[in-house]
């Protein structure tokens, strides 16, 4: 290897924010993850909503926090208006 071309090469500790921490190498003195593998829903199987811009706040501010069946008893009710009205 040529010197003086290559960066540093740390021994860091990894921190999560869900408290989880390991001993790995890198090049940057310090490493710190919002979601790490004993926190992630792919590997733990548990849903969990990660939001860190305040997306799905706006989200439901502006559409409301519709379900399935909220969403087909309100077209249930839609159709049930609609053709009352065409019967009168």
């Amino acid at each position: 290897m040529k010197p003086g071309i290559h960066p540093e090469y740390h021994d860091v500790t990894v921190h999560c924010a869900c408290g989880a921490s390991w001993q790995t190498r890198c090049t940057k003195p310090e490493v710190r993850l919002d979601i790490c593998s004993s926190c992630h829903p792919f590997f733990t199987g548990r849903q969990k909503l990660i939001d860190t811009e305040g997306r799905v706040d706006r989200f439901t501010k502006k559409f409301g926090a519709q379900t399935v069946e909220a969403r087909k008893a309100a077209d249930k009710q839609a159709k049930a208006k609609k053709t009352a009205s065409k019967a009168n």
